[in-house]
């Protein structure tokens, strides 16, 4: 099945920047427009991933190319057109800048393309051609793992690929791990649950990623004896899931994840780490779809993008409830200084 279009965005990208003032009795959010980026794309942007410095946007599209764009003072400028795959590029991934400047995409045409830059020119490093449809997918691990990097396809499989710096890659693949298609991919944090009060500083994080399918389920799988396997099936969505997130963590016990769906519903899954029980809190239902989600970098901001050409942004209240803090309109950086709730 190819990747629907998630947005309308066209050729045009805007990069929004938010500071928040967090206290017990108040919050007071800010949302600007910093920079509104003509990419010159020919055809519809599906991704745009700002590096780990924020100093580099790569932006991929239908028209089969993904552009590298330096962003710096407020400009931009195109550095580089990449050009490798033979149908419409669904998504990007950094990785961490201390394996070099390093990206992955992914697309329609069945492929993975890990690209590189040396002396300022990009180049492929590596392609990945062992899928049978389409790949909707692609996020590189914490660097405390390693170069890793999780793949998810149109033909219900889940891929694995890494390298130890010698320029081999090992790919290992989970069969059958959404029936009809799997969508996305996160892995999970490389910290361990309540690394934070382990005073001996010896845990170990285990490998773990969540994915979202066709099936409508959202399914957790770990690394155990260099094998992966299902950990976990969350069932909460009526129709596709088409993103899931991995909260970070700092630590503490909580694990977080969040996934959207076609049911136009955004929905939190907790864990307390006392065992293997995950819980559902229905975050909003929205009156479109749902496309895209992403946490903010401490893990306590969630911001949601869908078919109603908004972004909003939620966080969770002391008494465990997720409101609204600001929606952010098309085009606009528009703020509703809102306290939606959940519901």
């Amino acid at each position: 099945m190819a990747r629907p279009v998630p947005t309308d965005l066209g050729h045009y990208f805007s990069i929004f920047f938010f500071e928040t003032k967090d206290h017990l009795c108040q919050l007071n959010i800010m949302v600007s427009v910093i920079n509104s980026i003509d990419t010159a794309h020919e055809d519809m942007i599906h991704d745009a991933q700002l590096d780990y410095y924020g100093t580099k946007l790569a932006t991929c599209s239908s028209d089969r190319t993904i552009k590298i764009f330096d962003v710096k003072g407020g400009q931009q400028t195109l550095v580089s057109e990449l050009r490798g795959h033979e149908g419409p590029v669904w998504q990007l991934t950094w990785a961490h800048p201390m394996f070099g400047s390093i990206l992955a995409s992914c697309g329609y045409d069945r492929k993975v393309v890990i690209w590189k830059e040396n002396n300022g020119s990009w180049g492929k490093l590596y392609e990945y051609l062992s899928h049978d449809s389409s790949v909707n997918s692609v996020q590189f691990a914490s660097q405390e793992f390693g170069l890793i990097l999780a793949c998810g396809s149109s033909d219900g499989s889940i891929s694995i690929i890494s390298s130890s710096g010698d320029g081999t890659w090992d790919a290992k693949k989970i069969t059958n791990a959404h029936t009809i298609g799997c969508n996305a991919v996160s892995w999970a944090p490389a910290v361990s649950p309540s690394a934070l009060f382990d005073l001996s500083g010896r845990s170990q994080p285990t490998k773990r990623l969540v994915s979202g399918g066709c099936d409508n389920l959202v399914k957790i799988w770990r690394e155990e004896d260099g094998k992966w396997i299902e950990d976990k099936k969350l069932e909460g969505h009526s129709d596709w899931v088409r993103d899931v997130a991995w909260a970070p963590s700092i630590g503490l016990p909580t694990s977080i994840i969040a996934s959207c769906s076609q049911d136009f519903r955004v929905i939190i899954w907790t864990n307390d780490g006392s065992s293997n029980e995950w819980n559902s809190q229905l975050l909003h239902k929205f009156n479109d779809v749902v496309w895209h989600l992403s946490w903010s970098i401490t893990g306590n901001i969630l911001a949601c993008s869908g078919g109603d050409n908004k972004v909003s942004l939620w966080k969770e209240n002391l008494e465990g409830q997720w409101m609204c803090i600001s929606d952010v309109n098309k085009g606009q950086g528009q703020i509703t200084d809102g306290q939606r709730s959940s519901s």
